[in-house]
């Protein structure tokens, strides 16, 4: 006899993570039929609990199959094994009727991409599934933005209302077939279908129900210069012909969006590549199953191929492939790229619902496609970019989130971190589980507001969730933190912006040590209630200290100089130039401004009178592109960021092109972010900023200024240059990079090849932008609960 015996055996398996609605029960049921093990598989609110009864051998292959090699879709968290006595001998293996009794851990999954066997049944005219756009398995469709409740089963989904015809439900319920308990599973006999609504002055005047006549009618409308809102997973879009020019002006218009760039749906990879250039890793995530948009670098060729008018003056394309049937079958009969932009009033959410389509944006679209499959958790699309080979997450939304994390260790009780203003996200947490949710907005209006509460609401129905402690931004006139104040009976703890945009990334790669960060970015309060937004960071867990920041400088007239960015490049000039030298200065903002105004202007910055003290790397951003005579006006959020990252961009390519990196190499030392004069030597830095504006100026007016693209490249390279000046102070620790102006691709590059022998730790899925800061709170909270328990 050998020492490896093979014995009769029993377990049972506790799996937690994304395990529900991902094929997870029907893989296990071949992977245990194929080994002759008995037992069974059902769903809980934990996850997946399976039972195994046979030989020790057959269910070790079973679970080693488990961990290496799951579900496509599936993330297994936590596999716990438990060995069970054996009373009985089982019959057979079965997938059991799920359970719900106590509160969920299961993490749901995200909304996917068709995959690639039921694109080919759409393709088939053999198939059932022919030319059906709602056609899914359990390996593709629509998750978050259909369910109710949990367990994850049809009945808790916007699916209920849908009978499956005899043909679904054969396939629903064999367990060797890949659409068994695919909860959204539907054919054209039972399952959604499509409806055509022409419109003429936001009024219906023709209703199309036949499906292949309502695909007709699309293609017909986008040759004809139409505008449509076309509803998807997670929400409708705004589509038009992304060649047509004239669409384009008329969306512009309507939407009144008279610069911000438009995302692009190709057909397939072939069509992309006549638009933009990319890297391996860039091609691999554009066509992932979590299909975002995803910003590339433009092809020389591109204007051969779609319209100028849709990313004016920017050197990137945000692209995207189509994610669902309806988009394939949609794209493949264009033939063409769509302009495909989210279907909401310019700072309002996606749009759900076709009649707030009609009173919202019926005088801009000409025809609504409208579905009747519900959808009950809005959620728009990702939008991602490559830095160095790593993805940088944008906009955490459909195919990524809800993000679930696991913590290293189980927290005390449930905690909720509310996230910032902008680009809000929730953050909760109990047990040993996070969950992040899909991107919800900026809190400046009640539509976003009623998102706010509406994402609250089903992660608390889903995982019978509420919080005992909430972590909030500093920021009192936040309506997160409004929100907050506002729960009677809850603790409230606070966390410094800039701190939260560091511990993001820390709570993402579990780095419980020290680090210097640098967060970067528009505005956040600080400690001292100035806005902060160019602070590096020593950071310890809950504590930090400021080692380096930019002298501060007035916003003339607060929230205005952000919208009419002329007002901080003039507080930044009068601390050098009289009114009669800048009344001079080859600067188009300034040269049309009224001289009254210019006037009236230095007189509020002389007394103080409505300003604002800041020390953001973004509002430099902004006087640097008014200087440069690149905006007068910011008419979308980081459009100044933009363009000069731009105009950097062309400067580089053309020093690399004449094969003069060396000259390159020069020119970026033509400005320098230097620190004033301190007596002590441990002091923290503080940049001069109305200095280098200083520099900026006595370039342009020289006899022979140096181009606009090299004092693009110039002034991110001062940046990087100052920043890797702050880190080679600090050798011994980590570097993390946070904050919305590390979105800035040529920045960041610029940094962390300044600094490539060091440790930068990378924010993975979680945007760097605020989107991340409810992240950062909850890590905030999770380590004050570590403290405590260390000093009990």
């Amino acid at each position: 006899m050998g020492l490896h015996q093979a014995y009769l055996q029993q377990v049972k398996l506790n799996i937690n993570g994304i395990v529900q609605g991902v094929g997870f029960r029907p893989y296990v049921y071949q992977l245990a039929t194929q080994s002759n093990l008995l037992g069974s598989v059902l769903n809980n609110e934990q996850g997946v609990c399976i039972h195994l009864q046979g030989l020790n051998t057959d269910i070790n292959h079973v679970i080693h199959q488990l961990r290496v090699n799951p579900p496509p879709l599936a993330r297994i968290d936590k596999l716990n094994v438990v060995e069970e006595r054996i009373d009985t001998r089982l019959a057979d293996f079965t997938i059991s009727q799920s359970q719900s009794n106590q509160q969920a851990i299961v993490s749901i999954s995200a909304d996917k991409s068709s995959c690639t066997d039921c694109l080919a049944d759409i393709a088939d005219p053999n198939n059932r599934h022919y030319q059906y756009p709602f056609t899914n398995c359990t390996n593709c469709g629509p998750r978050y933005s259909i369910v109710k409740q949990l367990p994850y089963d049809r009945h808790l989904t916007s699916m209920a209302n849908f009978a499956m015809c005899d043909d679904c439900r054969k396939a629903y319920e064999d367990p060797l077939n890949r659409r068994y308990h695919a909860q959204p599973v539907s054919c054209p006999k039972c399952g959604p279908k499509l409806r055509f609504d022409m419109l003429t002055h936001g009024q219906i005047t023709e209703v199309i129900t036949d499906q292949q006549q309502v695909f007709s009618a699309i293609i017909s409308a986008l040759n004809n210069g139409k505008i449509l809102a076309v509803k998807g997973l997670g929400g409708f879009h705004i589509i038009c012909d992304a060649t047509n020019d004239e669409a384009i002006k008329k969306l512009r218009s309507r939407k009144k969006r008279p610069a911000k760039p438009f995302a692009i749906m190709a057909a397939d990879i072939e069509q992309a590549k006549q638009l933009v250039t990319g890297t391996k890793t860039e091609w691999q995530l554009l066509s992932s199953a979590e299909k975002p948009i995803t910003l590339m670098a433009k092809h020389a060729n591109i204007d051969n191929f779609i319209s100028k008018l849709i990313a004016p003056d920017i050197d990137k394309l945000g692209l995207f492939l189509p994610y669902t049937p309806m988009h394939h079958l949609l794209l493949n009969a264009f033939n063409k790229p769509i302009v495909a932009t989210s279907a909401n009033l310019s700072g309002l959410p996606i749009i759900t619902d076709a009649n707030e389509i009609m009173s919202q944006l019926g005088h801009v679209i000409d025809g609504l496609v409208d579905h009747n499959r519900a959808i009950v958790n809005p959620c728009d699309d990702s939008v991602v970019q490559v830095i160095n080979e790593q993805i940088q997450v944008i906009r955490l939304a459909r195919g990524y989130a809800p993000l679930s994390i696991a913590l290293p260790s189980a927290i005390k009780y449930p905690i909720l971190g509310v996230g910032a203003q902008q680009k809000n996200t929730q953050c909760f947490a109990f047990k040993q589980h996070a969950f992040i949710s899909p991107h919800i907005g900026d809190l400046y209006n009640l539509e976003t507001n009623q998102l706010f509460e509406h994402t609250l609401n089903t992660f608390k129905r889903l995982y019978r969730f509420s919080p005992e402690k909430i972590i909030t931004d500093k920021h009192p006139d936040y309506a997160s933190s409004q929100w907050a104040n506002n729960q009677h009976n809850v603790p409230i703890s606070q966390v410094q912006h800039h701190h939260a945009h560091i511990l993001s990334v820390l709570a993402i790669n579990n780095y419980q040590k020290p680090v210097l960060g640098f967060s970067f970015d528009g505005t956040g309060l600080g400690d001292d209630d100035s806005l902060w937004g160019s602070e590096c960071m020593l950071l310890d867990g809950i504590n930090y200290r400021s080692v380096a920041h930019l002298k501060s400088f007035k916003l003339i007239g607060g929230e205005q100089a952000i919208k009419h960015p002329v007002r901080i490049l003039l507080a930044l000039l009068f601390e050098h130039f009289s009114l009669a030298q800048i009344k001079n200065l080859p600067i188009e903002a300034i040269q049309t401004m009224p001289a009254h105004t210019l006037d009236n202007l230095h007189r509020m910055w002389l007394n103080n009178s409505a300003c604002i003290e800041s020390r953001s790397i973004g509002r430099l951003f902004d006087a640097i592109a008014v200087a440069l005579n690149l905006i007068e006006t910011n008419q979308f959020e980081a459009q100044a960021g933009m363009l000069i990252e731009t105009c950097a961009n062309n400067w580089l390519k053309q020093s690399i092109a004449s094969n003069t990196t060396n000259t390159a190499n020069t020119e970026q030392q033509l400005l320098a972010l230097s620190p004033e004069p301190t007596a002590a030597a441990s002091a923290v830095k503080v940049w001069d900023s109305s200095g280098l504006i200083k520099q900026v100026i006595g370039l342009i007016t020289a006899k022979q200024p140096p181009s606009t693209e090299q004092l693009c490249f110039a002034f991110t390279a001062s940046l990087s240059r100052a920043v890797a000046d702050v880190a080679n102070q600090y050798p011994e620790y980590a570097l993390v990079f946070s904050g919305g102006v590390f979105q800035n691709k040529l920045l960041l590059t610029q940094c962390q090849q300044a600094l490539k022998q060091r440790q930068i730790l990378p924010s993975k899925l979680i945007p760097i932008n605020d989107a991340g800061i409810s992240l950062g709170q909850l890590w905030f909270a999770y380590l004050q609960q570590q403290t405590t328990q260390i000093a009990n």
